[in-house]
């Protein structure tokens, strides 16, 4: 039996999805930026995608930028922030996604910023009165804090902060990569300049993202080379990647209530039969409250620790050890590191979809008792 439980590294394309894009990858392959029928027909069809994405966060067309992913869309928002609006301190967490993480500490590196992190407890949750202190003694910054933890689930009050932040006159930015499409997002009624999308998280193709900036930022193209997205990034759009983000956007809202149901009951389904299963278990970060999509499980210290995601390939199960993108590192996770999980447990962190079944759970949990005999644990 094969198993894919690694949803918040990607997911599988929706069929309703795959059918969206085949159109206009053999039929539609004018340029968007061609004045003749073919172009302005693409460049049609790219503007209907993004006034459908718009109106699902309920912005405006014109706040909509599409990117190649969710990583370049943080680059884009951090970067120019600090280079056209003059930011030289920034908030943020070590428990951020490598995309933020690594790109804050470039620029404090650089020396263009002084670099802050605001304190979080060992569940994830950011300490809300150390953040409104960093704010209170320095001078105008940028907020920069993830929706939810890609690797925990831990979810911000992303209301909340927007509200401390608009009280401070800082710059808020959002990585919302694992719960755009997974939760409704009215940006309208949040003090949030930017938050950001990678389709593949929710079914839709890898390679195409957005950044949403709030009308009331003014800031130049991160990437130059072309007039395109509005003069604010360079580069041909990939058009049938566009078709494909809105479509699945628009199934994820349709689905929602169901969807989230699904995956909920699943998430709280494995969360019991590992307890039965194997008593000495612990879960990071805070599963009754976070993520629907993420179970992050430190299971007992034993000798096949290091082998536990193999072993599990083996067996047909793909789920993760932390973030995808520091797959092949031989370092630890820094998001459990940040909130000193034991590091002689290893770690798995399990991800569903709205494709995954009662019956894989239950496969997982048999192969899992396997690896882990009661004469072990």
């Amino acid at each position: 039996m094969k198993v894919y439980l690694d949803n918040a590294a990607t997911t599988a394309l929706n069929q309703e999805v795959i059918d969206a894009m085949l159109p206009i990858m053999k039929e539609k392959y004018g340029n968007p930026s061609s004045i003749h029928s073919y172009g302005r027909e693409v460049r049609s069809i790219v503007e209907s995608a993004r006034k459908s994405v718009a109106k699902l966060l309920n912005v405006s067309p014109s706040e909509i930028f599409f990117t190649s992913c969710g990583t370049e869309a943080n680059n884009m928002a951090i970067r120019c922030t600090v280079r056209d609006l003059k930011i030289k301190h920034v908030i943020s967490s070590r428990i951020e996604h490598h995309a933020v993480t690594h790109t804050v500490e470039e620029l404090e590196h650089e020396g263009l910023i002084k670099l802050s992190y605001v304190d979080i407890d060992d569940k994830g949750y950011v300490d809300l009165e150390h953040l409104e202190e960093l704010l209170k003694t320095n001078d105008r910054s940028l907020v920069s804090l993830m929706h939810a933890n890609n690797e925990i689930g831990t979810i911000l009050p992303i209301k909340k902060v927007g509200e401390i932040c608009k009280e401070y006159n800082a710059i808020f930015h959002s990585d919302t990569v694992q719960t755009m499409a997974h939760y409704v997002h009215d940006l309208h009624q949040l003090d949030v300049h930017f938050v950001n999308c990678s389709a593949h998280k929710f079914h839709g193709p890898k390679g195409i993202g957005f950044i949403y900036i709030n009308h009331n930022v003014k800031i130049h193209p991160f990437i130059f080379g072309g007039a395109q997205e509005r003069n604010m990034r360079g580069g041909t759009e990939n058009v049938y990647g566009i078709v494909g983000l809105a479509k699945a956007m628009e199934i994820a809202y349709r689905d929602l209530e169901q969807d989230t149901k699904h995956i909920q009951g699943l998430k709280i389904y494995m969360m019991q039969q590992l307890k039965e299963a194997i008593p000495r278990i612990r879960y990071n970060g805070d599963p009754e409250n976070g993520l629907h999509t993420v179970l992050n499980v430190s299971f007992p210290p034993t000798e096949i620790a290091e082998m536990l995601l193999f072993n599990l390939d083996i067996k047909g199960i793909a789920v993760s050890g932390g973030s995808a993108c520091s797959s092949g590192s031989n370092i630890g996770s820094h998001v459990l590191g940040g909130i000193h999980a034991d590091p002689n447990r290893p770690s798995v962190r399990f991800s569903f979809s709205k494709y995954n079944t009662k019956e894989e759970i239950d496969y997982t949990i048999s192969v899992l008792k396997e690896l882990f005999p009661v004469t072990v644990i």
